[in-house]
């Protein structure tokens, strides 16, 4: 990285911390551009290059999924927890968390589940994500999914951590005879499914090459898989397949440990999008990677004082 391009971060960095720990007050571009040094017009042009998104975007984003994690996490009132995460008044609270969860703060509060959730984005002392991926724009959230069975082909394979590992081989393997048999909709997202436990000390789990039960027109006579009900951080890659190992060993490493969150056994999904699918299995890949979490311990600090 250039001279130029690490003041910029520095800057950004600390535009980021000061972001992350006064949600609660107002927060506007011309005060967030003086405390970096920029005009306003530079500033919004350069925290769009270094994060993917809007000033009053990613503010709102970390409002909202804040307010979120209290409304789950605490009996505050909903009255309290909007004005603690930065919105005037009620009334405007719970207009922009519909909009952006799709449902009222009481009936997210009542489903108990956590969704669409923005984790603040990692600035130092975090280690940056490896070469190949912006680092501010490895945007992490947090997800949860209900039960759901899958059909494809599974395999036994030996993971990053094991001494003689096989995945980069045996998964594109599974995958081309999936293709090879079978007509896959075109409509329907690529899971790779893992079902992680404690139990091998050789760091062997079977890989499930497959789709979702439902987005088999026919289902073929091929085996199913049952999928729990589990919470996820999810991280979204798109790269050199090559270099997907450094990018979930920074997750693991590096976020995970600072977010609040600790991974736990399940089932990890590899999800891939609908399309044509040349991604699969060389070459560049795009691709949301879901970790199994659950909160750490009794899970009440805010977010935006998790990640600094």
């Amino acid at each position: 990285m250039v001279p130029d391009q690490q003041t910029a971060q520095s800057r950004i960095g600390q535009v980021l911390r000061f972001i992350h720990s006064h949600l609660d007050q107002p927060l506007t571009v011309a005060s967030l551009a003086t405390l970096g040094g920029w005009s306003r017009w530079q500033f919004q042009r350069v925290f769009a290059a270094h994060t993917g998104s809007s000033v009053a975007h990613y503010i709102r984003e970390l409002r909202l999924s804040q307010a979120a994690e209290l409304l789950l996490c605490t009996r505050d009132r909903q009255l309290e927890i909007a004005l603690s995460c930065g919105f005037e008044s009620d009334i405007s609270f719970s207009r922009s968390f519909r909009q952006y969860f799709g449902c009222s703060p009481g009936q997210y509060r009542k489903r108990g589940v956590r969704c669409h959730l923005r984790a603040p984005i990692p600035v130092a002392p975090l280690p940056a994500p490896p070469p190949g991926s912006n680092p501010c724009q490895t945007r992490i959230r947090v997800e949860s999914r209900p039960a759901f069975d899958v059909i494809g082909l599974s395999c036994q394979i030996h993971g990053i951590y094991s001494p003689t590992p096989d995945f980069a081989r045996r998964v594109p393997d599974l995958w081309r005879q999936l293709r090879t048999r079978h007509i896959l909709p075109e409509k329907a997202a690529r899971l790779g499914v893992m079902p992680v436990s404690g139990d091998a000390g050789d760091h062997s789990f079977p890989y499930w090459a497959c789709l979702e039960a439902s987005a088999w027109q026919n289902h073929p006579q091929l085996p199913r898989l049952t999928v729990p009900a589990q919470e996820y951080a999810v991280v979204p890659f798109q790269g050199p397949v090559t270099n997907l190992e450094q990018t979930l060993s920074w997750f693991l490493d590096e976020w995970l440990p600072a977010s609040g969150y600790q991974g736990c056994f399940g089932f990890d999904l590899e999800i891939y999008p609908a399309g044509p699918h040349r991604n699969i299995p060389d070459g560049h890949i795009t691709v949301e990677y879901w970790v199994p979490i659950r909160p750490a311990g009794n899970r009440t600090v805010p977010m935006h004082q998790m990640v600094k």
